[in-house]
């Protein structure tokens, strides 16, 4: 399984992994709701459970993944500053470009 950071993200994530609560988490890249070809995604801070596989990223940012979730494989995490601030989350490995 794939996951792919930006640079705006990787700042913004490893600012809440850095903090003292979250020491022993990783990030947990899940899939909120699923519908025809597309999912939505969140993000979580976490530990991995039995049924996950954490994946190293080009970041040095450890994401936790359910396995056999295959709107999870080639997930992107971006975050934007304009027109809104805030993470999105997308998989064009899956032809899923974003929100509708």
């Amino acid at each position: 399984m794939k996951c792919k950071i930006t640079r705006n993200a990787a700042k913004v994530i490893k600012r809440e992994l850095e903090k003292e609560e979250n020491k022993d988490k990783k990030l947990r890249v899940v899939v909120t709701h699923a519908h025809g070809d597309h999912a939505h995604y969140g993000l979580d801070l976490d530990t991995p459970k039995e049924n996950d596989i954490v994946v190293s990223t080009d970041k040095d940012i450890d994401v936790i993944l359910e396995t056999g979730q295959p709107f999870l494989d080639g997930v992107k995490i971006d975050y934007l500053y304009f027109p809104q601030e805030g993470f999105v989350i997308t998989n064009p490995s899956q032809g899923n470009h974003g929100d509708h």
